[in-house]
This record gives C-alpha cells, structure tokens and sequence, in this order.
C-alpha cells in the first residue's frame, strides 16, 4: 500500500502531460466570446473620454465597457472592498479615477480574441493628469503606520533597547533593500464567466475557491450559493493568485451585459500593477552583542511601499520576533503610499525579505565579534518563541545546523573573505537559518465508498502544482484502508465541502485533517453498517474490536473473520457517504509552531567580471512529517530556486515618470533558469510534532525561499570582501 509520505507519483501527472488537464483558459464553453483587458497609461488622474468609434469598425466586436457604459453595482460593494485582505480595493468601472498605470480602465468583448484585441488598440483614451508620487523616496517622507501586520501588533518591544544596545560590546547599524518583484507564474490569471439567469459559473484561475464564490456573490449582491466557482488545475500562484482582482468580477459584468459567456486573459504584461506584486522594502537593522557573541539587543525597522487606495504590509519583522534570544527587542512597521498597483502576498511574505535583513546582520555582526556565522546562531539558539513567551511545538533546527554543516563541509572554510579561490574564480562560503510560521484553518471533506470497492473524496480546496491531488489521495487511502489506485480524490469546485486559501502554507496543514476526518468517518459508518447486518460475519461485535486493511474490515481476536467494505456497500444497496470537518482548536496559545532549516551555500564570482555563480546549496529543513518524499523535495527545491532568483536576478524596474514597469515581460523580469541552478542538496530532519495537527505536517511551500537570499549575499562577502545590502547581488554592485 503507497501510504503517508512514499514517494509515489503524482496522481494528475499523465492528464498533465497528455494535455487532458484543462487550466481556467482552456475551458470549451458554447457561445464563448472573447475580452481583452485595457488598462491605464498614466499613475493618477481621470479617464474623461474613451472614444471607441474606430474600435467598433472592427468585425465581431460585441462590447467596449467603461466606467461610462458598465453595469451599476450595489452601492455597499461597488469598489470590492470586502474581507480584506483576500478580497481587495477593486477598480470596477464604477468611477473614472485612475490611481495606478496598468490599472484596468475598459474591457473589450468580441466574437474571437484578435477581433478584441484589434479593438482594444483601436481605443482612443482621453485622460485628466493629477500628480503622482512615483518616488520611494519621496514617498518615505510622509509615513504611516498599518493596521495590523497580517494578524500581529504593527509594532513590538520587549525590555529596552537603548539599555541593550548601550551594554553591547559590539553593535551593527545597518539598512538593507528589497526591489518590486512580481509573481510570474506559467499561467497569468484567466476568467471564464457565463450567467444562467441570477446564477453565475465563474472559472478562475485562483488560490481560494470559497474566496471566490463569496467574495463575487457579494460584489454582485446575489447569494452565494448562485455562484459556482471552477478551477481544478492552478498553474502556478506563488501568492498573487489568493486575492480576487478586478479582471474576474470585470469578466462577469461583461458577461451580464453580453448575455453570453466571456473569456479574458491577463496579457503578461497586465501581470505587473494589477494583480499585486512583493513591495520594495527599505529595513534597518541594528544588533548589540557582548564579546561572546550573546545578543543584548536587536531592533527591525521595515519601510515598505503601498498603494493610494489601500494599505498591505510586508510583514518583515515578525520573523525577527521569534528566531533568536534578544532580552531587548523592538520591531516596527511604516508604510510609504505610491501611485502603483496594492501589493500583496509573494511566496513568503515578510519571511523572504525580513529574513535577508536579519541574517545579513547576523553575518555582520559574526564577522565584528570575528566569530564563525553558524557559532554565532548557535549562541543565540533559543529554546522558546521569545516574542510569544511560548515552547515550541517542535524544533530540529539544531539537527538542521548540524547536518547541513557535516554535508556542505562548513568545517573546512577559511573565515577570511578573497581567501578561497578556483583559479580566477572567488570562492565564497555563507549560510542563513531558514524558518515559516505553521499555520492552519478548518476544512471538510466528503467521503463514499463506492460498491466496486473505490472511494471518491471531495473538499473545495485547489492545487497550484504543489501536489495536493496526490497528497489528499495518499491521506484518503490511508484513512480508509485502501490502496491508492482505488481512491480518487477531487478539488476545484466551490460546491464541494468548505476549504481554506491556498496560502501560507497552510493546504496539506487543514484540508489534510479533514480528509482523514472523513476516511475515519467513513470507516466507522461501514463498520456500523456490518455490525447490525445479520449477513456479515462480524455481526454482533463492537466497533472496538474491528481491524481495517486492504479494503477489509476484519475481527481483531479472528483475523480470518472478515469482510471487503465493498460488499458491505453492496449489501447496502447504496454509495456510503459521509462528511467531516476538522478545525484547529487552542494549542496556538499553548505553543509556537513554526518549521525551520538551515541553508549553506557556495557562490563563485569572477574576479574580473563580477560574474555569480551558484553551483551548491545544500538545505536541511525540519518540517513535521512529509506526506509525499517526492512531492515535499520538489517543494523544497523549488523554494531554494525561487531564493537563488531573490538573490541575484529578480527586480521589477519603475519609471519614475510614469510608474510603467519597464521590464514587465519575462524577457527582462529574469527569474532563474536551468544555467542559473546547479546541486541543489535538500535533506529532511525526522520530526515528530504531536501538536500542529492530526497529521504532524507543517507547511513546506514557503520556508524553502526564506535564508537563501541572505545566504547567497553573505557567500557573495566572503568570496569578494563586499557587503551587498541591496537586493538583487548584481555584478555591477561588485566592481
């Protein structure tokens, strides 16, 4: 039996590969007609005229909606605002105001997509120009403080830090810099809408299925229930997929007012401004530390860029709160508004970037004391979160510093930076500790056992590539005593059983549970079925005494005594169905939960062109138990990928005349490809967590990212003796 954690193959691989899997564009839908988003070309002021004469020349155009001509919405939900911050500040065509370039100002609809397309440009856009703040920069003079930092305070303190900092024998004072980046995934977001009287299909390309239906259901002020949202195969999110923006709702007002169905998809260039993207940050860093490398005092101060029509954090402080012991701590959070598309979630917000600050400075700090990096983290290890004051529910990264240093080698390197080389080649040695919060919200999940002995479970959850179909099967099979290949497991509809956001790291962590919930649950109606039935040979026992394997329940004290659950679905003359619900319950307030890991990595530079190189990372990661050895490496790995493209490569350009992204195309947003990755080594740490969930998995899709950045950066000091603290590590920074 492939039970929890083999390493079997992906149970949707061949539909993938044979192309019967159907991402939200592909959809066959009779009627289909065709939208092409138009968006702004300026950062602030008002759309006073789209003339659309020229546009309507155009064969088999069908609709050019503007805020002149586009449907009403309630006026309670007319700008989409709603449960932030999945739901965000939408622009709906409900108001001419333009508050970002890029920003979605008119959609054109017509019989085939170069007919829209064709119109769209035909479009001739009259604009009132305001002002725009385009500058960080100048956008830093004027800041304020968020809300909340997602569901933390914005700002902490802990003893005093003046005190701490005046006590240290050694202090680093140093501001660090992150760039725009923007999620690319294969796929760019798509919606397909189609109306049937007051009730609505919408296939979306999404993280959040649920989000969805309710958020669309309320922007159009009809139940949610009237709305089914479809999407069983995500092509990748990375974050910007978990919120609903404007294209979707827009897509379905085009298809109210056509009364056929519509199709849109986000050109790549649209992927840049309104769909979100990681913030530019700007954090300062200061440490105190005695000779022995013992903090006194450390503090995070995090400058992040938002937009003028709502506010969104990157959280960069939280992972300073609870990775090391600081007696004297303070964190704070300011945001600075530009004219730019409202950023949002990017695989691991705040820890991606909050994590190059911190264990940039920790490098720093290391070579002040002149004491080894790792040495340096292990003096500091603490055995509780000290922003919570609460243990762990489980921690390896101990194991993880110790086996990642036995397989990279550590010991051998020569602390002093220019002192490793491979003929003109600098060689350059770092590391960074790696950790995520685990998190968890409820889900459910149906089961029934069918009479020819296979199972159908179901839940409203989505798989972004991360390998959910497979992991919920291996759960499944495992829950009800079958093999694999008779379990079939089903996501991507909102009318299955309630499933949260695909989003930090939280999928295997919630709807996991409910799947065993709902296999357990199955299991024990079975039971109940035989034990009252006169012709099953375990009449008349109790549940206590029954055994399950192989699609058999059988007699504990007579193992011969047995019977396939599929004849007793037979003999029941119907599919047994159940449904389960699984939730997490107060152990947040008895324990911190986070996964950790160690990253060390090797980085070659040219001492003559400033040319990085990456040829090993290895990552050795404690994260609870593994669903799927094949599945988590992948995730891993990917991560670490993702973290090398933080590092070197990524970095949306803003022209500052405009707020156009100049490089909003992936011919000049590099991301890393197969030149860019050599050994990538990942290990796991067995790890038992009783405490974080029935299953004992924390979240892999994000730690993977998180210490990769600075480790690169630290690598990248110790081969050349320059101290990059502006991300991305380019070769020009190095000359």
């Amino acid at each position: 039996m492939n039970g929890i954690g083999a390493p079997i193959n992906r149970t949707d691989a061949w539909a993938k590969v044979s192309g019967a899997a159907h991402y939200t564009a592909e959809h066959q839908i009779e009627g289909l007609t065709h939208a092409v988003l138009v968006t702004s070309t300026i950062p602030s002021g008002r759309v006073v005229r789209i003339d659309d004469s020229a546009a309507r020349e155009v064969p088999g155009l069908l609709l050019v909606m503007t805020p002149q001509n586009a449907m009403r919405l309630p006026k309670d939900t007319r700008d989409g605002k709603l449960q932030p911050p999945i739901g965000r500040r939408l622009t709906l065509l409900q108001e001419d105001e333009v508050y970002y370039n890029n920003q979605p100002i008119a959609v054109v609809v017509a019989d085939t997509f170069e007919h829209a397309r064709e119109a769209a440009a035909r479009l001739t856009i009259e604009y009132e120009r305001k002002e725009a703040v385009l500058d960080f920069e100048q956008a830093r003079q004027k800041l304020h403080a968020p809300e909340k930092v997602l569901t933390e305070e914005t700002d902490t303190r802990r003893g005093d830090l003046a005190d701490g900092l005046l006590a240290s024998s050694v202090r680093i004072d140093e501001t660090y810099t992150t760039p725009i980046e923007n999620h690319n995934p294969l796929e760019t977001h798509a919606t397909i809408a189609e109306w049937d009287g007051d009730k609505l299909t919408i296939h979306e390309s999404t993280q959040y299925m649920k989000g969805v239906q309710r958020i669309v259901a309320a922007i159009f002020g009809i139940p949610p229930e009237n709305v089914t949202a479809i999407c069983p195969y995500t092509g990748g999110g990375f974050g910007s997929k978990g919120s609903i923006w404007s294209h979707g709702p827009l897509t379905a007002m085009a298809a109210r007012m056509l009364g056929r169905p519509v199709k849109l998809s986000l050109d790549r260039s649209q992927m840049f401004g309104p769909v979100g993207q990681r913030p530019n940050t700007e954090q300062r860093y200061r440490l105190g530390a005695m000779e022995d490398g013992r903090l006194l005092a450390s503090s995070h101060d995090t400058i992040a860029y938002t937009s003028t029509i709502e506010d969104w954090i990157e959280p960069c402080g939280i992972v300073s709160r609870m990775m090391y012991e600081s007696p004297n701590q303070e964190t704070t959070h300011r945001l600075a508004s530009m004219n730019l598309g409202t950023p949002t979630f990017m695989r691991a917000p705040g820890e991606a970037s909050g994590s190059f600050a911190l264990e940039s400075a920790m490098d720093e700090l290391a070579y002040e004391l002149n004491m080894d990096p790792l040495a340096l983290r292990l003096k500091n290890y603490t055995e509780k979160d000290p922003g919570k004051d609460l243990p762990w529910s489980s921690k390896s990264l101990r194991q993880c510093y110790e086996i990642g240093a036995e397989r990279f080698g550590w010991k051998d390197r020569k602390p002093q930076p220019r002192s490793m080389k491979q003929g003109n080649k600098l060689v350059g040695w770092g590391m960074a500790t790696a950790t995520y919060p685990t998190n968890r919200s409820a889900g459910e999940c149906s089961a029934t056992l069918n009479a020819d002995g296979t199972a159908l479970f179901r839940s409203a959850t989505q798989d972004l590539g991360t390998g959910t179909y497979t992991v919920m099967t291996q759960i499944a099979a495992h829950s009800i005593g079958l093999k694999v290949e008779q379990v079939r497991f089903e996501l991507g509809d909102s009318q299955m059983p309630e499933a949260p956001v695909s989003g930090g790291s939280t999928t295997v962590a919630s709807v996991g549970p409910a799947v065993q919930a709902a296999g357990h649950a199955l299991r024990l109606k079975l039971i109940g079925i035989a034990l009252a039935d006169q012709a099953s040979p375990l009449f008349g026992s109790t549940a206590e005494q029954i055994g399950f394997e192989n699609g058999e329940l059988y007699l504990l004290a007579k193992p011969a005594r047995r019977e396939a659950m599929a004849a007793i679905v037979a003999r029941h003359g119907a599919p047994v169905e159940v449904t389960a619900k699984a939730e997490p319950g107060d152990e947040k307030k008895k324990y911190s939960m986070h996964a950790f890991g160690a990253v060390f990595v090797e980085v070659t530079v040219d001492e003559d062109l400033g040319e990085i190189r990456v040829p090993r990372v290895v990552g050795v990661y404690g994260v609870g138990k593994l669903m799927n050895e094949k599945t988590g490496y992948s995730q891993l790995m990917g991560g670490i990928v993702w973290g090398i493209g933080l590092a070197l490569l990524e970095e949306t350009v803003i022209d500052k005349r405009n707020g156009r992204a100049v490089n909003g195309n992936l011919a000049e947003y590099h991301v890393p490809v197969n030149a860019d990755v050599q050994g990538i080594d990942v290990q796991i740490v067995d790890e038992d967590d009783p405490h974080v969930n029935p299953l004992g998995a924390k979240g892999i899709g994000e730690i993977g990212i998180t210490g990769v950045g600075a480790a690169i950066a630290n690598a990248v000091f110790h081969a050349t003796g320059k101290r990059v603290r502006d991300l991305p590590v380019t070769l020009d920074k190095l000359l």
